[in-house]
């Protein structure tokens, strides 16, 4: 495992320390239906991410506020889906970012995070948590059951075939495909397209998510065409106007 994402979990162990566990009930708009609706306009489905930073790159500082502001952006831009960063060492993100999100638009929100304890899974509503196999390796069948218990959707991402086969082997049927590599952090696309058609092939009716590495309305076509249902951008998106870029990716289609 690279160096950076050991950091980053031990960072998420020490803040996950002193969460208490709570009752949370979530009534969780639906990626799926988004995701229809977005099909039926003409769009490719997009989730955009509200994304202050990276280990190496920083993009804007996010208040609650600003988070509000850009998720309301990107909703008028065409996305299906909003991804909130709530990592606050490595990504700068906020919990209270999520929850001014979720209160300003009326998309599906998405909590991305280094999720490692069980209290993190109920320290704030979100339609969707991330969780990521590689991490939580024998602990995964767990955390999905209590990201559903609570209402809410685990999107389960993957990276290699093995990650793949043991999401499989649970009930998961909203599942994302990280082309970046975890142990380099090196990026290829070609991780979409050789998983994708795997995972369909065991779990037809599975929701699809390709994340990490898309540039490019040519990127988000090949993400479709390899078998993804939505594609998750964050840096493109954010590195300029958020309108335009998002736009500009949802209407791939129109261009390609």
């Amino acid at each position: 495992m690279h160096r950076i994402l050991e950091e980053i979990i031990e960072s998420s162990e020490i803040r996950a320390e002193s969460l208490e566990f709570r009752f949370l009930t979530v009534h969780a708009r639906s990626i799926r239906e988004s995701i229809g609706n977005a099909r039926m306009r003409g769009d490719i489905p997009i989730i955009s991410e509200v994304k202050p930073s990276s280990p190496t790159r920083t993009f804007r500082e996010i208040t609650p506020s600003d988070a509000a502001d850009i998720a309301r952006v990107m909703e008028r831009a065409g996305a299906c889906g909003v991804s909130v960063l709530t990592e606050p060492d490595y990504f700068h993100g906020k919990i209270e970012n999520l929850e001014a999100v979720r209160e300003s638009v009326s998309l599906p929100v998405l909590r991305k995070d280094f999720i490692v304890r069980e209290p993190q899974i109920v320290e704030s509503e979100a339609d969707m948590m991330l969780l990521i196999a590689g991490i939580l390796s024998e602990k995964l069948g767990g955390f999905i059951r209590l990201v559903v218990d609570v209402g809410a959707e685990p999107l389960v991402e993957v990276h290699t075939l093995a990650e793949a086969e043991r999401v499989l082997a649970t009930d998961a049927d909203l599942i994302g495909i990280n082309n970046r590599d975890l142990e380099t952090m090196e990026i290829d696309l070609g991780v979409t397209e050789a998983l994708a058609p795997i995972i369909r092939g065991e779990r037809p009716d599975a929701v699809i998510i390709a994340e990490s590495g898309v540039r490019t309305p040519a990127d988000v076509l090949r993400m479709i065409e390899s078998g993804a249902d939505a594609v998750l951008v964050g840096g493109m998106i954010m590195e300029g106007e958020i309108y335009k870029n998002t736009e500009r990716l949802v209407h791939a289609g129109d261009v390609g």
